[in-house]
């Protein structure tokens, strides 16, 4: 038997390679930085160059190696084109996480069917879609790889009823599942898949509904009695990317402040 690692070692990410969709800001660069920070060559993208830009000098400020490609993980095209690059830049991906997502607020029974289109096409068919492209093209090769889907604790139930976010819900829900579903079909490949299921974060994506229901009250709900902060997912993100994490496949983490134990999530 091999001499055990220590600690440090098991979460060293020196060598790896990243590719991080939704990465320009919010929980994507924060995943991204903690990536990096543990020595991990990363790559980000979004539709935003201007926002890409911003985004990889912070890494570069932090002292990552860090570049971006700016794409639309709900346009197939745009997925294979980002497949394509991320290979020729990186020669290979160790680590996918897939972040890019979207939202839609209206009662179900008025919610525009265009808008659950494109919440069903970025949150479900995009992470199928580069999981399988990325998959068969650098990861089963390779017989490695980690994936991390980012899931929500909306999909692992209902909401308030203020909250009529009824795709994303959906859209979430299928995230647990393809994740346990990849991660049984992959796992003899070599291949680690695992969701983080966050609760309330500041972010462009939860701003409106912050500012509508109050930060204060929303934390008053979680056990923790707080949101989610710039470090709260580093921690999580780490572990399932690094070899500290090579016995766990086929999980769905919350992140929450205790949120999903009070609704049996």
């Amino acid at each position: 038997m091999s001499t055990p690692r220590k600690v440090q070692q098991l979460f060293d990410l020196t060598g790896r390679t990243a590719l991080i969709t939704g990465g320009s800001r919010g929980l994507g660069l924060q995943m991204a930085h903690a990536l990096g920070e543990a020595g991990a060559k990363v790559l980000v993208s979004s539709r935003k160059a201007a926002d890409l830009d911003e985004a990889v000098a912070s890494l570069k400020a932090a002292g990552i190696d860090a570049s971006f490609i700016a794409a639309d993980a709900g346009k197939p095209d745009d997925i294979n084109r980002l497949a394509d690059e991320a290979l020729a830049q990186l020669g290979h991906v160790d680590i996918l996480i897939n972040n890019a997502g979207a939202s839609w607020g209206a009662p179900a029974q008025e919610h525009p069917l265009e808008a659950w289109d494109k919440v069903m096409n970025l949150n479900v068919r995009g992470y199928f879609l580069l999981s399988q492209a990325i998959g068969k093209r650098s990861m089963i090769p390779r017989k490695s790889g980690r994936i991390i889907n980012v899931a929500s604790i909306a999909g692992l139930g209902g909401n308030p009823p203020f909250m009529q976010t009824i795709a994303y819900n959906t859209s979430k829900g299928a995230v647990v599942n393809f994740t346990r579903a990849l991660a049984c079909e992959w796992g003899h490949l070599g291949i680690r898949v695992n969701a983080i299921a966050p609760g309330f974060f500041p972010s462009k994506m939860t701003a409106g509904l912050l500012s509508m229901a109050g930060e204060d009250n929303i934390a008053k709900g979680a056990p923790l009695m707080r949101i989610g902060d710039d470090e709260d997912l580093k921690g999580v993100t780490l572990l399932f990317a690094s070899d500290a994490g090579k016995h766990i496949t086929g999980q769905i983490l919350p992140v929450d402040g205790g949120v999903s134990a009070l609704i049996g999530g």
